[in-house]
This record gives structure tokens, C-alpha cells and sequence, in this order.
């Protein structure tokens, strides 16, 4: 028998709360990890997010002052800023489901015990 689901379809995360998210990602220039991260991360805020995500891109190639802000030590680095707590994830954001759990849009999956 299966069980009824959530009309809101909600997780009970922070996604669901209709927050605004505000993201500032790091990059070097036009490298290809900090391509791939630009467009991984606008592609998951649009699927996951969408109209409710705010990014700003710094290249600190141009501005590397910005780096100390956040203490940025790699990049690609995405910083969430809002919802608190500030969360970071470095690489090229490739993995979908690391950068779900990683800015709490999505809980972790549970595993079998």
C-alpha cells in the first residue's frame, strides 16, 4: 500500500521554505573545472531552485582580494551565504547529488543499515 505524499511535495528543507539563496562562486579565469562549475551550478539552482537563487560569479583572477572574504584556498568554490548556515563546496560541481546535500537543498540519502 503506498502512502500518501506531501501536497507541497516538500522534503523539509530549505529549498522547500521558498528562500531566496544566495550564492557567490569562485573561479580563475575561464578554466574548464570553473566553466563546468558555472554551468552545473546555474543548471541545478534552475531544476532545483528556480527563481530563487541569486548568483554572483567572482573571478579572482580579476578581484583577489574576494578570496580572503570567504577564505577561498581552491577553486572552483561555491559559497552558499543565505539560507544560513554559510556552506562550501569545491570542485567543479559535476555531482548533482553531492551539491544537493552539500548546500542542504536536499537531505542526504539514507542508507540501509
Amino acid at each position: 500500500m503506498s502512502q500518501p505524499r506531501p501536497q507541497d511535495g516538500g522534503t523539509g528543507t530549505a529549498a522547500d521554505s521558498g528562500q531566496t539563496w544566495d550564492l557567490r562562486l569562485y573561479v580563475t579565469g575561464q578554466s574548464p573545472n570553473c566553466v563546468r562549475a558555472i554551468e552545473n551550478l546555474r543548471l541545478t539552482c534552475e531544476e532545483h531552485m528556480p527563481g530563487r537563487y541569486r548568483i554572483e560569479v567572482v573571478d579572482l583572477l580579476e578581484n583577489p582580494r574576494l578570496a580572503a572574504d570567504d577564505q577561498i584556498l581552491a577553486v572552483p568554490t561555491v559559497v552558499r551565504r543565505l539560507p544560513s548556515p554559510i556552506r562550501k563546496i569545491v570542485g567543479d560541481l559535476s555531482d548533482t547529488e553531492r551539491l544537493l546535500v552539500g548546500l542542504q537543498v536536499r537531505p542526504p540519502a539514507r542508507t540501509a543499515s
